[in-house]
């Protein structure tokens, strides 16, 4: 897990700088070819007449995108290094489409990895340029992802939590990707202090955690304001700050990570 690990190396010495910035400097494209635009796709299996719940949903997404960047075939000299390296070393765009059927098991061959969870199935896929996007995917709709809330009461002991921002309505599909971002964030943060074996054993819980609508006052309690490195070290809590290219404003902190749940306590 360390040597696969360090691809996210990147990410972390990018974390301070970019909730730093001013909430429009992180919607500036301008240093950017688009012809050239790296992304993350994501397909969510939602059928018409058995959809899934859309925390299940959610938490598949999660533990998907963490488990293609962490997939051994992302370690150095693996065939998935560089394009993961390359993606990881911009932006780490993704964007959520939905699929049912026919369509649904036709990307099933593409670079990837499908998790499940409580029936809801969610595939990321190896990150590309969009013009090299295979039909299979460019072909699905991305709008049309909403389900309705459901009620998945209290969190999972002993995993990650991500809380998601009371105040920002957001798809699932959008959600998806956010909290896609958030196991990226805490997984790098985690090899950023040593904590390993922390990550050996999420990985081999398959990277599972709980995704949360967060109330006001946890939200609050938690958010780490302009202190992002005391909120890590001392409450285990990391952040998603969204770039808004679609859905919310620029700068918009949409997940708060939370590494333990388990009484207050650390994991690592």
């Amino acid at each position: 897990m360390f040597e696969v690990a360090a691809v996210l190396d990147p990410l972390l010495a990018r974390y301070a700088s970019w909730l730093a910035l001013p909430g429009a400097a992180t919607a500036d494209t301008s240093d950017e070819d688009p012809d050239n635009v790296v992304l993350m796709p994501m397909v969510l299996r939602i059928e018409r007449k058995e959809p899934p719940r859309r925390t299940a949903l959610l938490e598949a997404a999660a533990a998907a995108a963490i488990a293609v960047c962490l997939d051994e075939r992302c370690k150095p000299g693996g065939e998935w290094h560089e394009p993961m390296r390359e993606w990881i070393s911009g932006r780490i765009r993704k964007v959520a489409r939905r699929a049912r059927g026919a369509h649904w098991e036709a990307v099933q061959s593409l670079p990837g990895i499908t998790v499940e969870v409580d029936g809801a199935q969610v595939r990321a896929f190896l990150p590309a340029r969009v013009a090299d996007m295979p039909k299979e995917l460019t072909r699905l709709q991305i709008s049309g992802s909403e389900l309705e809330a459901d009620e998945p009461g209290a969190p999972m002991l002993g995993r990650p939590v991500l809380w998601l921002n009371p105040e920002v309505p957001m798809s699932a599909g959008k959600t998806a990707a956010q909290v896609g971002h958030a196991t990226m964030m805490m997984a790098a943060l985690l090899r950023g202090e040593g904590l390993e074996a922390g990550l050996e054993r999420w990985a081999a819980d398959s990277f599972r955690c709980s995704v949360r609508q967060a109330d006001e006052e946890t939200w609050q309690r938690l958010h780490p304001k302009d202190d992002p490195e005391t909120a890590w070290r001392e409450r285990r809590v990391t952040v998603v700050r969204d770039a808004g290219f679609t859905e919310v404003e620029p700068g918009t902190v949409t997940v708060l990570a939370q590494w333990a749940h388990a009484a207050g306590k650390g994991v690592d």
